[in-house]
């Protein structure tokens, strides 16, 4: 059986595949669905596989109706399927493949046996040699590419995004930050930059949500290869709430020389004047870069617009922004998800805290959707069995249970289900979208968060 992992895989290569048509990137679906089912696709758990157009054509429909989950395999559609590459064996060779360009297939397959990639049980030097021929005749294609300056016509179209080291914060014990930031390539807008103490997906998922409040939700997002851009995880959330998420090659970080002139301003007109009062802490920190983003940067005159503001470019292009309209069913297509087996007391261990949910669903392994920037820390996990929600986890207090009615069989499950079902899905607002109406002859405006 396909596990969890590989099942998202597969769905993420199937949007890969799609994107190009959901970004109107392609004139005819049906061109482009012939076109790309020409030569034999690598997909994740199957290996090279050829496919149909109107395969492309029904995981377009499947998407548009139900999304990215709508693109995973069932869970027992692999039965009697034979297993050739599966993600990760293909991208360590793909790893390899960039390390060593110009080495032959044999020299690059020992390399991967004797470092232990996989074992020659798992995939024959036939198999390896196909997929890089494949992607290598791919890579040679691209990198005869002239490497031209561009820039994209309409806001939201793309954008760039990195990560940049700052300075330290605190009085006593100094800890070091980490400034996430996103860039609209067309207008040269900071749709959100902030810093923050720690590099994990955590940080990228509250400063990605926080961008597309902002700013509203770009097609394509543009990143390098470090390891948190590259996890499933971030990869999966783009793809549910529709961004295509892309990364640059290899050694090629001048391909997003946007966010990197604008950290340079950074490190120029902004760190290079602070004070030490203003490393306090990191809300200091932030307060003060937000007072020079909405200031300087934002408003300042840029001579790759010619002469234009980053501010009122965007604001002229209004009609291309797609605004998040439903912000509970937004909040819940961001939730983290692991993987949790419940406990014979019906309790599951999650970031060293301990939740409980019903007794029924004791020792079945579920998949646990959460939210990690709640004010107040996480206070409730919600399971899902095949993509299909069967309860609420919430933190557990050990006093309150000790006083607690216990219920009958059958009321306990009756109840969860209930409150799963009537209860809204609430989740820390940090900031809310903005309201482009009501300033087409001014500045922007948010109910409670004015950072621009």
């Amino acid at each position: 059986m396909i596990d969890e992992k590989t099942r998202v895989a597969i769905a993420l290569r199937r949007f890969s595949l799609i994107s190009p048509i959901l970004n109107g990137q392609v004139a005819s679906i049906t061109d482009y669905s012939e076109e790309v089912t020409k030569l034999p696709i690598e997909m994740p758990h199957y290996g090279s596989r050829s496919y149909s157009p109107r395969t492309i054509s029904t995981w377009y429909s499947k998407y548009i109706k139900g999304g990215i989950d709508a693109l995973k395999p069932s869970p027992r559609s692999d039965r009697g399927v034979f297993r050739v590459l599966d993600a990760e064996m293909s991208e360590k060779i793909l790893q390899k493949l960039n390390e060593y360009p110009k080495a032959p297939a044999t020299v690059l397959y020992d390399q991967l046996i004797d470092e232990g990639a996989f074992l020659r049980i798992d995939a024959s030097l036939a198999t390896v040699r196909r997929f890089i021929q494949d992607n290598r005749a791919f890579s040679e294609e691209t990198s005869r590419q002239p490497m031209l300056r561009f820039s994209k016509e309409q806001v939201n179209e793309l954008w760039e995004t990195d990560l940049m080291y700052g300075p330290y914060v605190g009085t006593k014990k100094k800890q070091i930050t980490y400034l996430l930031a996103y860039i609209d390539d067309a207008s040269r807008l900071m749709t959100h930059a902030e810093f923050y103490l720690s590099q994990d997906i955590a940080s990228l998922r509250s400063s990605f949500r926080d961008a597309v409040l902002r700013r509203g939700i770009p097609k394509i997002l543009y990143s390098d290869n470090g390891s948190i851009y590259r996890s499933q995880s971030f990869e999966y959330l783009c793809a549910n709430v529709g961004v295509t998420l892309l990364h640059h090659g290899v050694y090629c970080a001048h391909q997003k020389g946007k966010i990197e002139r604008f950290f340079r301003t950074v490190r120029l007109r902004f760190l290079s004047v602070i004070k030490r009062e203003d490393l306090e802490s990191l809300e200091t920190l932030n307060r003060k870069f937000r007072e020079w983003l909405q200031n300087d940067y934002q408003t300042r005159p840029h001579d790759g617009i010619s002469g234009e503001t980053p501010l009122n470019f965007f604001l002229k292009q209004t009609e291309h922004i797609t605004l998040v309209t439903d912000l509970a069913e937004f909040n819940r297509k961001l939730l983290l998800c692991v993987k949790r087996t419940v406990k014979k007391d019906a309790t599951i261990s999650l970031d060293n805290c301990l939740f409980e949910t019903d007794m029924h669903l004791s020792g079945e392994r579920l998949d646990v959707k959460y939210d990690p920037d709640a004010q107040a820390g996480i206070q409730e996990l919600y399971l899902y069995r095949n993509d299909q929600p069967v309860g609420i986890a919430r933190r557990v207090n050990l006093v309150d249970n000790s006083k607690r009615r216990r219920f009958v069989d059958g009321q306990t499950s009756k109840r969860s289900e209930q409150l799963f079902a009537e209860e809204p899905l609430v989740i820390h607002e940090k900031a809310n979208t903005i309201s482009y109406t009501a300033v087409l002859g001014g500045e922007p405006s948010c109910s409670h968060n004015t950072s621009v």
